[in-house]
């Protein structure tokens, strides 16, 4: 059975779970206290060099990790990825985009929500505030065009993008402004086998620390 190795009020884990969820796959969990050190345990980093999560083992040991790699391989010969090479190629367009400009809302959600943002610089603040902007505008003005970010269909570029930009308000970011955003958000919520539940960063008593 595949393990995967998760911490709740991550959004990137949350990708994974959703994508495992629309494929119903069966998995176990392992939970991975970050903010306690235990990314930085010996044996996890055996599983992920850099000590993060979400990572994934196999049926047969093998692991792996980065979430929007971990998605790729789920998503092999599903809907959820396109098997033609400029399809495929979109889709990997939009995973580079995501780690690329949608980082920036995730750092200034992190920050808002376990009461780290008065501990940081105010130019960085306001650098990743103006990246989260640059990004939902870029979106919006993207999603005009589309009802997807790929394309015609739903794939795991929108489950990716979408995990952290719905959170978006959660970094006092305005998204309901941005009404191409907000439409595509709703979409993807309505999509079959969605997976609702998140879980906010209050339920781990240890998230408002420094990552060791």
């Amino acid at each position: 059975m595949l393990t995967l190795f998760d911490y709740l009020p991550s959004q990137n884990a949350w990708k994974v779970r959703l994508l495992l969820h629309h494929l119903q796959l069966p998995y176990r969990t392992e939970y991975i206290s970050i903010f306690e050190g235990e990314g930085r345990r010996p044996d996890f980093l055996a599983v992920n060099p850099a000590g993060a999560v979400p990572a994934l083992r196999l049926d047969d040991g093998r692991v792996l990790a980065e979430s929007n790699a971990i998605l790729a391989y789920l998503a092999q010969g599903t809907r959820y990825l396109p098997q033609d090479g400029f399809g495929l190629a979109k889709v990997m367009q939009w995973l580079s985009f995501e780690q690329d400009y949608v980082g920036a809302i995730a750092t200034l959600r992190h920050w808002t929500m376990t009461g780290k943002l008065e501990r940081r610089p105010a130019e960085l603040v306001a650098m990743r505030r103006a990246g989260s902007l640059h990004a939902l505008r870029m979106l919006d003005r993207e999603l005009a065009t589309r009802p997807f970010i790929a394309g015609g269909a739903y794939t795991i570029a929108d489950m990716s993008v979408y995990a952290y930009t719905h959170r978006a308000e959660e970094a006092n970011l305005p998204l309901a402004e941005f009404v191409h955003v907000s439409a595509w958000v709703a979409r993807v919520a309505s999509q079959e086998g969605f997976l609702h539940q998140c879980h906010p960063y209050s339920i781990d008593p240890f998230s408002g620390r420094e990552l060791p």
